[in-house]
This record gives C-alpha cells, structure tokens and sequence, in this order.
C-alpha cells in the first residue's frame, strides 16, 4: 500500500519494527528505494518475518506458509512507536487485519495508533484481511478485530473477512452459491455501519475464481446511501495475484484523495490499479497513474507503447 501511493506521488510512511541486522536493513533499503519514508522504523528483536508461496495453477490453489513466529514485528509492544509524532501531519492511516493477527502485543499496537488517530481527527482505512492460518496465539478474530474496527471511517474486505471477523452476513442471501447479487454487499455495508457508526464508507473486492491463472475481477463502495459498482476485468493469464489486494487499497487511498468527493472515480481508479497489478510479478505495483487512468478509461488493448 506504502509503495503504491509512494509510486503515485503521495507522500508514504512505512511503520514497522525490523531487528537490527543485515536482514533488517536490506528491508528497509528496498522499501527507500522505492521512496516509501522509512524515518519512523523503529528496530529491536532478532529476526524478520517471512512467508513461503507455493504458486499454484490451473485447478490447483496457491499455498501459504508463514513463519512470523518470534519475529521482531510480533513482539512490537504498546508505547513502542511515538504514534503522536508519527501521526501528527498525516491525512491517512492505514492498517490490516494481518497486524492484530500475528500478536496480542501487535494487536495492542493497532489499537493505541488507531486511537491516536482518531484523536487528531486522521483518516483510519483498513482491510480486514482475515488469515485464519495466522491466528495462533489463543485469541479469535472475532474477540479482537471489533474494537479496532470500530475507529475505522472506510473499511476494505469481503464477504468472508465480513463474516469470520466481524460475524456480519448477507441478510436473505447465500454467499456460496456461486452467485452473489449486488444486493449481498449492500446488506453487508449497511450491517458495518451500523455496528460501527463511525464508518462511513465500505469497500467490497470481488473475486471471481474460475482457475487460479484466470480470475475475472471488479468492486463495489457503499456510502451509507449509493453502491457504486466498478467496471468488470477479465484476467485471463495471471502473472501474480499476491499483492492484489493491497494494490486495490493503495488505489482507493489515491483515488480518495486526488478525486475528492468522486467516490466512483475512486472505485475505478482502484480497480484498474489492482487489475494491472496482476500482471506484474511481486508484491509492489509498478504501473503509474498515466496507465491506470488508461485502463480506466477502456484501453485494454496492451498494445505496445513506442
């Protein structure tokens, strides 16, 4: 997300912890040398996190494997980060459902930022992110997430994050009949805001599966009184699907911001960033605005450019 919107010419932090060794400052290079500001790292523990990715084809499913066990991030503690400093000129901050995942202390973490956020009237985005392989500490998602939510104005997910984390379901819907109508998400956001009042804005990505090199992809916002639906992509030969997700909410934080008031604009610019993203190998997206905004407006030749 941090490397997108730095990509896109917005100002982006990274707050993080890293140990303080090879590993650590390899990390953060990569993340300067795309521009992301890494002045507010703060650095301790022994190890860097990681995870395995069994890249999966045709009919048979990508895997993950994690190994974030005693990792620097997940011994991060309250009152570690300075989050009045970090948070004192920022217009946004983001957070996802990974964080409170990996520890209690991580969790706690998420927490003490959103409510300084909120505090100094900040704009708090997340994406539920639900990774039922991560929760392994003694605490469920749904013991956890609410309170965080709740500090939320725009909140990313779908409807299975819905569900597993916040115990919110489509009302006279079926979600696994293959079928969903746009009726579902609508039910779903309006059930969000309504558990959560300070929500004002939730974001649904829609995924459609046909084999895992071929996804069809689109998405819809709710504002409390519209659902703006966006333009549907057919990716026929997906290049990496990691990093679609954050690719989507870099795009809608960009969009948000530079087409103030236009949350459909928003939407599409989202969309089409994360469409592209699943032509490029890796986590970060490296298309810029002039190529989605391309995409946007029905470009999808893929001709050439000279």
């Amino acid at each position: 997300v941090a490397y997108s919107l730095a990509n896109y010419g917005i100002d982006a932090s990274l707050i993080t912890r890293l140990p303080q060794n090879d590993m650590g400052r390899a990390c953060m290079m990569e993340l300067s040398k795309y521009g992301v500001d890494t002045s507010q790292i703060i650095y301790g523990g022994e190890r860097l996190g990681i995870y395995f990715l069994e890249t999966g084809a045709v009919a048979r499913a990508s895997k993950v494997v994690y190994d974030r066990a005693h990792s620097s991030f997940s011994s991060i503690r309250k009152g570690m980060v300075n989050w009045e400093e970090v948070l004192k000129d920022a217009s946004f901050f983001h957070w996802t459902g990974i964080t409170p995942a990996v520890s209690q202390g991580a969790a706690d973490a998420c927490l003490e930022a959103i409510q300084v956020a909120n505090r100094l009237g900040v704009t708090v985005s997340c994406d539920l992110n639900y990774r039922k392989n991560l929760w392994k500490y003694g605490k469920k998602a749904s013991e956890v997430m609410p309170d965080l939510v709740a500090g939320c104005d725009i909140v990313l997910g779908n409807e299975e994050d819905a569900a597993m984390v916040l115990g919110i379901h489509p009302e006279g819907m079926d979600v696994t009949s293959g079928h969903v109508e746009a009726e579902a998400y609508r039910s779903v956001s309006q059930q969000i805001m309504q558990q959560y009042p300070r929500v004002k804005k939730v974001i649904t990505t829609l995924r459609g599966s046909i084999n895992a090199n071929h996804n069809t992809w689109s998405g819809v916002l709710y504002d409390g009184e519209t659902l703006f639906k966006a333009a549907d992509y057919d990716i026929t030969h997906i290049v990496d699907r990691v990093g679609g997700g954050d690719s989507f909410m870099g795009g809608l934080i960009y969009g948000l911001l530079t087409y103030e008031g236009d949350d459909q604009k928003a939407l599409d610019f989202a969309t089409a960033a994360s469409c592209l993203k699943h032509t490029i190998p890796g986590d970060y997206n490296l298309v810029t605005v002039e190529e989605v905004e391309k995409l946007m407006a029905g470009d999808a030749s893929g001709r050439v450019s000279r």
